[in-house]
């Protein structure tokens, strides 16, 4: 059982590092670094490595190479500290969902007790919480083994990142992953699971005014698949569908040769995501308009993220470690994937949610709980300390 003094002093650890991190945070804001804004992402990546480097952490920064035509991401980092206890696996990521200028456009501010600015809850906060709780506990003289991965692809479903952090879940025996707390100041042991993809039409061209019955209008029929794809939700208990751009044809006065959906499948169990892909990929398969064909390509997917025996225990564990610090937390399962999902599958004890408090993700209004800043960092220092006492 943790003392009470011990997480006193690891409090005070913290707190002594609050305008550090509040300094940090607005630095790191006023980065542009969305998922396709690769120099923006390693500046990130510079700061998050020599923070590494200065907890005595052995660091590598691997480059991504673009295949098949796909877009330059920023850099991979991960730091290895040696220490005692149970290898520890961090995983936080780097990269937003906005586009370069946001920050000039809103850059950091503070009123009312929040933080607001591009990423400042998703998840730079989070970033922040994991390097700073490393720092508090190594100031106290705790010294757990920790590897910590700063991705720079998450919000676009980690392709480059997700085998690296696959290949590390083998090897460790706890994952923390540092998303911020829900608005409510839940942390999260379930996720659902994500199955993008995209459908494309493919019709025949023709005059839509001297003649066309020559023509098969894909638009048409993804417009009919979009209805019908939609109407798929409520079959199943926790599956979500939604076709979330729609693109096609060329002009009013052609009809329209090719169409293109992109469509997102959620679900808590694999059982219902893979129903619902089967479902989908049937719809596709048989094109409401004579003579369309269409293809389906899954492009990122995320493994549900069940409450599984060892997420209650690490829960339990939050919840007693949260009491003797003053406050009470509740777990909660979310429709969002994180790389809790990947660390998840792979049958590694997991736990997400566990930056500070903040809500309005990838949003304009998107905040942080600037009072939550300490004790969840605490929290999170603390289940690093005591993490052998949930395996």
């Amino acid at each position: 059982m943790p003392s009470l003094p011990a997480l006193d002093a690891l409090r005070a650890a913290v707190a002594d590092r609050h305008p550090r991190y509040l300094a940090e945070l607005e630095r790191l804001v006023n980065i542009d670094c969305g998922s396709y804004t690769p120099d923006g992402v390693n500046a990130v990546a510079t700061f998050a490595a020599d923070a590494l480097r200065a907890l005595g952490a052995d660091v590598a920064r691997i480059p991504h190479a673009p295949i098949d035509g796909a877009r330059q991401l920023g850099d991979l980092v991960v730091g290895r500290i040696d220490g005692e206890g149970p290898r520890l696996l961090l995983i936080g990521h780097m990269d937003t969902v906005f586009e370069e200028g946001t920050a000039a456009e809103r850059p950091y501010r503070v009123k009312g007790g929040r933080a607001y600015g591009p990423g400042v809850t998703d998840m730079k906060a989070g970033l922040l919480a994991g390097l700073h709780a490393v720092a508090a506990l190594q100031a106290v003289g705790g010294a757990p083994r920790v590897t910590f991965v700063c991705n720079p692809d998450e919000e676009i479903g980690s392709p480059f990142s997700t085998p690296v952090i696959r290949n590390l879940a083998a090897e460790h025996d706890v994952a923390l992953v540092l998303e911020c707390a829900r608005a409510n100041g839940d942390i999260v042991s379930a996720r659902k699971g994500i199955a993008d993809a995209v459908a494309i039409f493919r019709g025949r061209a023709a005059h839509a005014g001297i003649e066309p019955e020559k023509g098969r209008n894909a638009v048409l029929a993804a417009a009919h698949a979009t209805i019908a794809i939609h109407a798929l939700n409520g079959r199943w208990p926790t599956a979500t569908l939604n076709v979330g751009t729609v693109q096609g044809g060329t002009r009013p006065n052609v009809v329209a040769e090719r169409a293109e959906l992109q469509i997102d499948l959620r679900a808590r169990g694999g059982e219902e995501l893979d129903a619902a892909w089967q479902a989908v990929a049937a719809l596709v398969a048989e094109p409401a308009i004579a003579d369309v064909t269409a293809t389906l390509e899954r492009t990122a997917f995320h493994p549900p993220m069940e409450r599984s025996v060892a997420a209650e225990r690490l829960v339990a564990l939050a919840q007693r470690l949260a009491g003797e610090l003053g406050f009470t937390v509740n777990d909660a399962a979310t429709g969002g994937a994180s790389d809790a999902n990947t660390t998840a599958a792979a049958g590694l004890a997991t736990l997400d949610g566990l930056g500070p408090i903040g809500g309005d993700d990838h949003s304009p209004s998107e905040w942080l709980d600037l009072e939550s800043v300490v004790r969840r960092t605490t929290l999170l220092a603390a289940l690093m300390l005591h993490a052998d006492e949930a395996l």
